[in-house]
């Protein structure tokens, strides 16, 4: 049975100040589903299952363990299963909203330093479709770093890191090639003991391929892209957490095959700061940036320093997130009402 050190699991300060009963011992979450889980820790791994009083108090999925989740748990004597009886404050978390109509947040992992945002550089390429996984990542309290696969198939890999700049100046954007290597002793320099990194991306943009090459070892499988439209068949079919052998913890997700948001209006300010930095210097505080006059953000478009197309995915994504806020409070059909009073008064 494989046990870990609490610094290779990816121990935390946020962590260490809670960990004060001596009584039970403390774990990481590797595993999760249908509320069985599997931790990891110095004393090795076990299948647990949650005290029935989380259940009782639990008021949404983020009252429950989850991938990543430090916890206190019981050993249950003479046996490789454990009891859990605490989940430890988070320094972060990844989610989403479910797929579907369901008003329900979907959490994807605790505890992340980074998030490895996978893109292939291939035909399945958007710019659009990361804007949003940006907002996720911004919203979680994690770092963003985009990292760009199938650098093999691509003609014109430094105008696709020139786009993605475009839209998250400051965020590093690494370029490799699982085939060669190149690429990943920049990868490796976000990946040590103490830190955890989480892969999200769509269906068959190689993430597999990215964590089977960190660990110099088939780790998780993998299945070749498709010729007829560049995209690959995603392969991870739950979330895990591993620790590499040379230091570090990955968490690997499931591809996205759609991207439903959860979070606050803040966060699509923060992951379009550019546009909220043009909005400062229009001469109306409450510029919309259609027909008023001395619009910065228009003059932007104007000059080419804008994308039209940006704006109009922040628009999207802004009317999204507000839409999500008003039905959590009032209710679907009240929301639509209440969100279409706002569209009228913009008229």
């Amino acid at each position: 049975m494989n046990s870990y050190s609490l610094k290779q699991l990816g121990l935390q300060t946020i962590v260490e100040e809670q960990y004060k009963q001596e009584s039970l011992k403390i774990g990481r979450v590797a595993t999760s589903a249908n509320e069985r889980y599997k931790i990891l820790s110095p004393e090795g791994e076990f299948q647990a299952t949650i005290l029935g009083k989380i259940r009782f108090l639990a008021e949404s999925a983020r009252d429950l363990p989850c991938v990543g989740d430090w916890v206190l748990y019981q050993k249950m004597d003479g046996d490789s299963q454990a009891v859990i009886h605490q989940v430890l404050d988070r320094s972060s978390l990844l989610s989403r909203k479910a797929p579907g109509d369901k008003k329900e947040e979907q959490i994807m992992a605790a505890n992340v330093d980074f998030v490895f945002l996978v893109n292939a550089l291939n035909n399945d390429f958007n710019i659009r479709r990361m804007e949003r996984y940006l907002y996720l990542v911004y919203e979680s309290g994690a770092l963003p770093i985009f990292v760009l696969t199938k650098k093999d198939l691509c003609d014109d890999v430094e105008d696709k890191i020139r786009a993605i700049q475009d839209i998250a100046p400051g965020t590093p954007v690494i370029a490799v090639d699982s085939l060669s290597g190149e690429g990943y002793e920049e990868l490796y320099s976000f990946i040590k003991e103490g830190k955890t990194v989480s892969l999200i991306g769509s269906s068959g943009v190689g993430k597999s391929t990215v964590i089977n090459r960190l660990f110099g070892k088939e780790m998780q499988k993998t299945k070749d892209i498709r010729a007829s439209d560049h995209k690959g068949k995603h392969t991870t079919t739950h979330r895990e957490l591993f620790v590499l052998p040379k230091g570090g913890v990955i968490i690997d997700t499931p591809g996205m095959r759609e991207i439903q948001l959860w979070g606050t209006e803040e966060s699509v300010h923060q992951a379009f700061d550019d546009i909220e930095a043009l909005a400062a210097q229009c001469r109306f505080i409450d510029c919309k940036h259609e027909t008023e006059p001395h619009c910065a953000v228009k003059d932007a478009i104007h000059k080419g320093k804008l994308d039209v197309e940006r704006l109009e995915s922040f628009r999207k994504l802004e009317r999204e997130v507000r839409h999500l806020e008003l039905k959590e409070k009032y209710g679907t059909h009240r929301a639509s009402k209440m969100q279409w009073e706002e569209f009228r008064k913009k008229l």
